[in-house]
């Protein structure tokens, strides 16, 4: 009953944002924008014109899209504290991303995606790089995090608005474009620092000769940590060099390496967290928990523009990486009880495993008439190899189980965009996605092999529509299909623990919505983003802990599952002076989140855990053409349940900051505090099937801290 007031009281609330938003539309005459892009009027030339490439992006994404679609600009970063992907994400509608202890340690859902205790793999989200995959194979994100400051701008594409690249999966899929020589400084420096040790710095050196162009980018991360047990250090180098060939052929070539070692303080119970959140788990120091990533990456593009209307995009890209992560400490058992005998060790787990990684993809674009066809393709090839063994605080103690686990996906569409009259926009299209899992488990001790290995297939079709209010303004809806295999993370969980498979998980999403901006007399204007979706899922895929083995997960099919949501992004620039030199600048982030089981058999129609069901975050900030800035920023984040039983509920909290900074032509410095009035609260949290009053599950978040930055261009 509850969760049907909810609901009603959720979509009045949209009928509400839409409704104006599209009346005010009739009174604007500029072209489309999102508030984080738009508001570049106190920006120099260069700066408006790389900005204005950035809004193009977006424009031509949303032309394609008749959904959720946001693009984060990576200047926009260097104005804030942005260290982690959960910094970068922070005004996105729709995800749920934060850090587990401020490193680039995190958890993150778009839609109510991973959603359970393999939040590990993060799957859900298809995450790209200059449109080449850079999430395996079997679909997890668990290695390697993407770095914010290392990209030009993403495109973060929710649910299946995600299709044009070529992703079904429930939570979408973010696209990072990097920087070239072509649109960066020739030598650019940039460096912040603040509180629990945090030291970050870069330097980035670019040439352009002729056809040619290169990049070069160098970065230190340090960062000791609020929390016992949490530091980071991470060194990478990010390249890029491009040649054209002519006016309608180009290359460009990519190379990345990243050496990323983390502690992890592992999770509080409720008596830790009010005696002190800022101590580590016992187990986590006893057992010396770390997760140290190290990788290459190698890759090409090659854009051929055939002809004035039809153009093909093709790359390739190898990825190699070492993971070694002790994660689980010494179990002890006294089988006895008070004889003679000292207690025994029955489980430990240090994970060291070597992953190898192929993607590649082709794109091909038709302007036909009024059709504009885009047809495309990815696939996917990973390998794991290596082992699990005994953990001895942080070093291997014995090999338990060999591993070798193999995945490969094919992701083949169509889409087209068909202009069929003045106003109205239908896109249709669909995607055929083919999946192999193999996971090759063997125990050392016994010889045993476990082998669970399956192909999963299925055409997901989609249509939709976007009908053009104003030159400015739009409406939009759609249908489509979800579709999401496995990943062997999942596989390997199994809760029955022999050779069968869980299904994949299906479903069908509906989702409305509006955008647009419009002019506030003279000199001031709003925009806004509204979407509303629905989905229903079958066989979604949820884990639980493993209570006899903690650290591991038991994964099953669960029957039916509800998804829906608001997602809402609005934004304005209020002229305080005729002559626009100062301006008020608000932005809203409101996400409203309804995840449930469906008459579910043990757990009947409770809410999905780790998911707050509101999230609402923002900033107010005043701007003069000097290029000043200052303001308030807020996080309001509503309850949410730490277990499928809906036993433990966390509450909401507030959090209050600040920020302020100078940005002139070729340099720029920041200052932020967050947690102004120092609030204790829980980042995030390790799902459990029942909590308990001594369960080790919650993750505090940061206490008051103050950043301070700033980035010199020559």
């Amino acid at each position: 009953m509850q969760q049907a007031v909810y609901r009603r009281a959720l979509y009045t609330l949209v009928c509400g944002l839409v409704l104006p938003a599209t009346a005010a539309s009739t009174m604007a005459a500029s072209p489309m924008a999102v508030s984080p892009i738009d508001s570049t009027d106190t920006k120099l030339d260069t700066v408006l014109v790389q900005a204005q490439r950035v809004k193009e992006a977006l424009v031509a994404e949303q032309a394609m899209t008749p959904g959720g679609v946001s693009v984060v600009d990576g200047d926009d970063l260097l104005q804030r504290n942005v260290t982690n992907l959960a910094d970068m994400l922070r005004y996105v509608p729709g995800l749920w991303a934060e850090s587990s202890s401020g490193s680039d340690e995190m958890f993150f859902s778009s839609r109510g995606s991973n959603l359970d205790a393999t939040d590990y793999d993060m799957n859900g989200i298809k995450l790209l790089q200059d449109g080449l995959p850079v999430t395996t194979a079997d679909g997890n994100n668990h290695n390697r995090m993407l770095d914010p400051l290392s990209m030009r701008y993403a495109t973060i594409a929710r649910g299946a608005n995600a299709l044009t690249y070529g992703a079904s999966n429930l939570g979408g899929a973010i696209d990072f474009i990097a920087p070239t020589a072509r649109n960066s400084a020739p030598l650019e420096l940039s460096a912040n620092a603040g509180s629990h040790g945090q030291r970050n710095a870069r330097v980035t050196a670019g040439t352009v000769a002729g056809d040619f162009d290169g990049l070069l980018t160098l970065e230190a991360k340090n960062w000791d940590g609020y929390r016992d047990h949490s530091e980071q250090q991470r060194q990478g180098i990010y390249a890029n060099a491009g040649w054209q060939f002519s006016d309608a052929l180009s290359t460009r070539f990519y190379a990345t390496y990243v050496n990323n070692d983390q502690q992890l303080p592992g999770a509080l119970t409720k008596a830790e967290v009010r005696a002190d959140p800022d101590q580590a788990n016992p187990s986590a120091l006893g057992g010396d928990y770390q997760k140290n990533v190290e990788s290459w990456r190698l890759a090409n593009k090659t854009q051929w523009d055939i002809d004035e209307r039809s153009s093909l995009e093709l790359g390739l890209s190898f990825e190699k990486q070492a993971l070694y992560h002790p994660i689980v400490d010494k179990v002890m058992v006294d089988f006895d009880g008070a004889g003679p005998n000292p207690p025994q060790e029955v489980y430990s787990l240090l994970v060291d495993t070597d992953h190898r990684d192929i993607g590649a993809m082709l794109r091909y674009n038709l302007q036909l008439g009024a059709h504009n066809l885009l047809a495309g393709a990815n696939y996917g090839d990973n390998s794991v190899d290596g082992g699990n063994y005994r953990n001895d605080g942080g070093r291997r103690n014995g090999l338990s189980e060999r591993v070798d686990n193999s995945a490969t996906s094919l992701e083949t569409f169509l889409v087209d965009r068909w202009h069929i009259a003045r106003d109205w926009t239908v896109i249709y299209g669909a995607q055929w996605e083919s999946a192999y899992r193999d996971v090759r488990t063997t125990e050392v001790a016994s010889g045993d092999v476990r082998n669970p290995h399956n192909n999963y297939s299925s055409l997901n079709p989609r249509l939709g529509a976007i009908y053009n209010v104003a030159a400015n303004a739009e409406l939009f809806a759609s249908i489509s299909r979800l579709f999401e295999a496995p990943t062997n993370f999942e596989l390997d969980d199994d809760v029955r623990g022999n050779n069968a498979t869980l299904d994949p998980m299906q479903g069908t999403v509906y989702e409305v919505g509006s955008r647009g901006h419009a002019p506030l007399g003279a000199a001031s204007r709003w925009n806004w983003e509204v979407s509303v979706y629905y989905a229903r899922i079958r066989d979604e895929i949820l884990s639980v802990d493993d209570p006899a083995a903690p650290g591991t997960s038991l994964s099953t099919n669960i029957g039916n599952t509800t998804h829906a949501g608001v997602e809402t992004l609005l934004g304005a620039s209020f002229a305080l002076d005729d002559a626009g030199t100062q301006r008020i600048e608000p932005l809203l982030s409101l996400t409203l989140n309804d995840f449930s089981f469906d008459n579910d058999v043990n757990y009947r129609n409770n809410d999905l855990p780790a998911a707050p069901n509101y999230i609402a975050r923002g900033e107010l900030l005043y701007r003069h053409t000097n290029g000043f800035f200052a303001g308030p920023t807020f996080d309001f984040i509503g309850r949410r349940y730490t277990d499928f039983s809906n036993t433990e509920k966390l509450g909401s909290y507030a959090l209050f900051g600040l920020r302020s900074g100078y940005a002139k032509e070729n340099w720029e410095v920041f200052a932020e505090l967050k947690n102004l009035f120092d609030r204790d609260y829980i980042a995030t949290i390790s799902v459990l099937n029942r909590a308990a009053a001594d369960s080790a599950n919650l993750n505090p978040g940061a206490p008051r801290s103050i950043y301070v930055g700033g980035r010199v261009k020559f």
